[in-house]
């Protein structure tokens, strides 16, 4: 059984509270490790290390570039370590090795273009309207932020978080799920190897109530960037409003994915098998609404459930399994609650609708991929995020009232659009309210393209040029140049 400790100021350390507590491999349902379980006095601490590393430390004294060099450092021993540090993650979040394996391939880029764009966001000299001044603006790190991330991608959702706010020149005091905390407090390790000074990167894990809480409160944290559900989100931003912290929410969606007739068929019922069982659902962008054009409707469901039956269910270090389990007990019994509530709803069960007890699937937290038909867009199942591995369709009669329906939801995370008509593809993508739409594909994301939500899916953004700047304020200089002094009592 290994017992990890917390990293603060760059050291390991055994929580101030003396206690673990248990950590569950979602597919044996065994427990392999135990977690710190950290208090507010552990975020006292690592919140003074991150500050004093800002504002007094070998940190605040090095350049843009100076941290852009770390920045890459680091990305080369995450692609070192990648592979040990994906078995981590999938013991302890039960998603496919495959999948996350090729997350962390591809995590090191974050840290490759943030590190890059560290020396690249520049001030501005400004025309002013008034003569003997000069004046100028420079950009400077917000302070130190609490980065919550949730348990479904623990190191890819952190390295949107992590890479922008360093190369702004933050410091960084991070939280993971209490479900899946392992990888990250390994992560932590790559740090001093790179380089960094201590308190840059500081993790206190444990429970919401108790770090999370005293993170959002701790008076020298300036910006709280989180992704998890839009109920606890609110109640972060409601929070951090009352000390005027800076925040930056991703609380997920309930993704229209939408086929039109003259789509190519078998490419759209991949991407919606893709947007919908991929990861097991469980990921924010997941396209639990199928919306189908009335002419296709039949054959759509037709190919997606040959597809979704023969999806394969079990060990996610396989390379050959399709669907893993889900990650924890409350999230399994989420799952099975709104397969339940479509049922009452009047949805019609085409498919799956069970708990799986498969013997590939052993002890763990399976539910066979469903599929409800015949679906109203006021139903639960159409407006509320299940996160898991659930699928409702919906027919619509044409593109007005595709729009319709794929807009009358409170989130507006992500959408897709299935066509071969060019003009009907740009006229979607421009009146569709997300901050991210497909066209003929989905899933695609990148560390150079803006993320994030509309409406009830968040604040803010991650990824690309507009991430780093969530990470920074801006400062105006005025140098007097040979003004007169005038009036002393009239504003210049």
């Amino acid at each position: 059984m290994k017992r990890y400790q917390l990293k603060i100021d760059g050291q390991s350390t055994d929580p101030s509270s003396a206690s673990w507590f248990e950590t569950q491999n979602p597919f044996t349902g065994k427990t392999w490790a135990e977690i710190p379980k950290g208090n507010a006095q552990d975020v006292d601490r690592a919140v003074q290390a991150a500050h004093r590393s800002l504002t007094d430390g070998p940190w605040s004294e090095m350049t843009a570039s100076q941290r852009g060099m770390l920045l890459h450092r680091l990305g080369d021993l995450i692609a070192r370590d990648a592979r040990k540090l994906a078995e981590t993650e999938v013991r302890d979040n039960g998603k496919l090795y495959a999948e996350i394996l090729g997350q962390l391939n591809y995590i090191p880029q974050w840290y490759y273009y943030f590190g890059g764009l560290a020396d690249k966001i520049q001030g501005t000299v400004l025309p002013l309207d008034k003569k003997g001044y000069f004046c100028f603006t420079r950009n400077e790190p917000i302070g130190v932020v609490a980065a919550i991330t949730p348990w479904n991608s623990p190191l890819m959702l952190a390295a949107w978080k992590i890479a922008p706010a360093l190369a702004a020149g933050c410091t960084v005091v991070i939280k993971p799920s209490e479900f899946t905390s392992a990888s990250t407090l390994e992560f932590a390790e790559l740090f001093e190897e790179a380089g960094f000074p201590p308190g840059v990167f500081n993790v206190v894990t444990g429970f919401g109530q108790d770090v999370g809480a005293s993170l959002v409160e701790h008076p020298l944290v300036r910006k709280i960037s989180f992704t998890g559900s839009d109920t606890t989100g609110r109640i972060i931003n409601e929070q951090a409003a009352r000390h005027l912290k800076h925040t930056a929410m991703e609380l997920g969606g309930k993704s229209p994915n939408i086929i039109f007739a003259d789509a190519d068929l078998e490419q759209a019922v991949f991407g919606a098998v893709s947007g919908i069982f991929a990861a097991t659902g469980q990921t924010c962008i997941a396209g639990s609404r199928l919306l189908v054009q009335d002419s296709i409707y039949d054959a759509v469901v037709e190919k997606l459930l040959v597809i979704a039956r023969t999806a394969k269910m079990g060990d996610p270090m396989d390379t050959g399994t399709q669907v893993g389990p889900v990650t924890t007990q409350p999230q399994y019994q989420k799952v099975l609650d709104y397969i339940d509530i479509a049922r009452q709803d009047g949805a019609t069960l085409l498919l799956g609708g069970r708990a799986a007890n498969a013997a590939e699937c052993g002890k763990g937290l399976f539910v066979e991929p469903t599929i409800f038909g015949d679906v109203n867009n006021g139903m639960r199942i159409a407006q509320e995020e299940v996160f898991g591995p659930v699928l409702s369709i919906i027919r619509f009669k044409d593109e007005a009232e595709a729009l319709v329906i794929a807009n009358d939801v409170r989130f507006g995370l992500a959408a897709a659009v299935w066509t071969s008509d060019i003009a009907r593809a740009f006229r979607m993508t421009e009146k569709l309210q997300a901050g991210t739409v497909w066209v003929n594909t989905y899933r695609a994301v990148s560390f150079m393209a803006p993320f994030g939500g509309y409406k009830d899916s968040g604040l803010g953004r991650e990824n690309g040029i507009d991430a780093i700047r969530e990470f920074m304020q801006v400062k105006s200089t005025w140098i007097n140049i040979g003004a007169a002094t005038g009036n002393p009592f009239v504003m210049r």
